[in-house]
């Protein structure tokens, strides 16, 4: 599926850009969410005469993200969970869950699909989390897991 790009995506393009992608993503992301458009003669059209105003709607987007990054950049989140003896946590921590502690400690509202796990958080222990917020802003936070204290 050949598809003109309307914003920078990582690992695929940049504004107006034709990019070939499978069926399913260009349908249920890319169109749905409104980051492209199908690849035709009038389309692109449409996208060089908007590419100054798809340029600056991204710089500005681009700097908010910045601000939202510098805010939580290197900052550690705690979670105290029930484990095992060995150490391995009953259930694993999510991005949703790593998205609602974020905005209780912080204020600052991250999606979960922000946020790129390498590895399960499963065991208790010290992970490195990054967020991209925009395909040239990221941060990365340390997610903290702690063994809740018996009484």
């Amino acid at each position: 599926m050949e598809l003109i790009l309307l914003e920078n995506i990582i690992n695929l393009g940049n504004i107006g850009d034709k990019v070939t992608v499978k069926p399913g993503y260009g349908r249920n992301f890319l169109l749905k969410t409104g980051k492209a458009l199908r690849y035709n003669e009038e389309n692109l059209q449409h996208v060089s005469k908007k590419k100054n105003e798809l340029n600056k709607k991204n710089i500005e987007l681009k700097k908010k993200f910045k601000e939202t990054a510098q805010l939580i950049n290197k900052k550690t989140f705690k979670f105290n969970k029930e484990s095992k003896e060995n150490g391995e946590l009953y259930g694993s921590i999510k991005p949703r869950e790593i998205s609602a502690e974020i905005l209780d400690k912080l204020n600052v509202e991250v999606q979960p699909s922000q946020i790129v796990l390498k590895e399960n958080i499963n065991k208790i222990g010290v992970y490195k989390v990054i967020i991209n917020f925009h395909s040239e802003v990221s941060a990365q936070i340390s997610i903290k897991i702690d063994k809740i204290q018996s009484v």
